[in-house]
């Protein structure tokens, strides 16, 4: 099955580079901000915007001696944050997100080139506007020529290049192994069969005596000086190795699911109304969001099947042995006997039964209807 995939490398840029990618950084975000402040207006004033008009509009923007270091980085980065910027809207348009928001200096910052604004010849990557190619850890091979590329610089100060390739990923062997998972705080995910629960991870609240504490020491430093700057950056930096590590488990996991079961069964939940009860640090610390979407696009590329119930499926008050249904089940509630049949479950792993059930379910009669 041909994907796209990116392929993402961390590498270490010499001070002439460290002074462009700046120049371009800066650039891209101008020209993106401007462009979307003149669509603004334009909608205001009654009149349509597309991205051959934006275009023309940066043409102009270049031609003007007010703008004349515009001209000093690649145009394909500027014409394609205008891409990115088109794509937003239409976005936007259909609903599939919010409206485009203005980008900060103070945030993690990025410029894209496609196939024509960079080489890569013998292990070399070599970017428009620079002479020498770029220090990059090659962790692994590519499996083609990439199509386009990333450049991105992180809060952290870290800099990291994203090619994107096409990859011909091969479906995983058949298995007999499915199952239900029931995500949670006390147990990260608790399983419909006998194996063992995941423990949740707490990659925040373990080093969130450090995070308070850096918090503290920036807010104490005066706005503009060097040293408050060092102290957003070892901020940053506490922030960075907690992001990373909680990206590799989740990799880790999601594989993992997906590669020994040929269906996982979850539940849909509404992680932004989550958000904003008093359990939104750790909720946020979990990052169900993350391993849903990661099961999701890895079991569309390894032929597998991930569904989700409905949100407002009954999962842990329903009685998997009988399918009574209690009224209401506090939060609090870890066990609980069914009146009805006198069984006694534990909440999530009756869930995980219960959520387990009713994807065979749907999947068998998903599989009825297509044939």
């Amino acid at each position: 099955m041909p994907v796209k995939r990116a392929f993402r490398f961390r590498f270490y840029p010499t001070a002439a580079q460290e002074q462009l990618f700046a120049q371009h950084f800066g650039c891209v975000r101008f020209v993106y901000n401007h462009v979307l402040a003149r669509r603004q207006q334009r909608y205001k004033d009654g009149l349509k915007s597309n991205y051959g008009d934006d275009a023309a509009a940066l043409t102009a923007l270049k031609r003007s001696l007010e703008f004349v270091w515009l001209r000093d980085v690649s145009i394909v980065a500027l014409q394609t944050s205008l891409r990115h910027l088109d794509t937003a809207y239409r976005n936007f348009i259909a609903r599939r997100a919010g409206f485009p928001r203005f980008k900060r200096k103070q945030a993690a910052q990025s410029y894209s080139l496609m196939r024509n604004g960079f080489i890569l010849r013998d292990g070399k990557l070599t970017l428009a506007k620079m002479k020498a190619p770029l220090d990059v850890r090659w962790s692994r091979g590519l499996p083609g020529a990439p199509s386009s590329l990333t450049v991105s610089r992180d809060a952290a100060g870290r800099y990291f290049v994203s090619l994107l390739c096409e990859d011909d990923v091969a479906p995983h062997s058949a298995t007999d192994n499915v199952v239900g998972a029931d995500l949670g705080l006390t147990t990260f995910l608790t399983f419909s069969d006998d194996r063992a629960p995941v423990q949740p991870p707490k990659f925040l609240a373990e080093l969130l005596h450090r995070v308070r504490r850096l918090s503290r020491v920036l807010s104490r430093r005066q706005t503009g000086a060097k040293n408050r700057n060092k102290a957003r950056q070892r901020l940053a930096r506490l922030h960075a190795r907690i992001a990373d590590t909680r990206k590799d488990f989740l990799h880790k996991l999601s594989t993992q699911l997906i590669r020994e079961n040929q269906a996982v069964f979850m539940k849909d939940l509404c992680i932004k109304g989550m958000m904003r009860s008093n359990l939104a640090r750790s909720i946020g610390d979990a990052a169900w969001g993350e391993l849903l979407r990661q099961l999701a696009y890895k079991a569309a590329w390894y032929g597998r099947t991930f569904w989700q119930a409905a949100r407002f499926f009954a999962s842990s008050k329903t009685c998997h042995a009988c399918g009574f249904k209690l009224a209401s089940l506090p939060l609090s509630t870890r066990e609980w006997t069914c009146p009805e049949c006198g069984e006694i479950h534990d909440r999530d792993k009756n869930a995980a039964r219960n959520l387990l059930a009713a994807g065979l379910l749907a999947t068998r009669t998903a599989g009825r209807a297509e044939t």
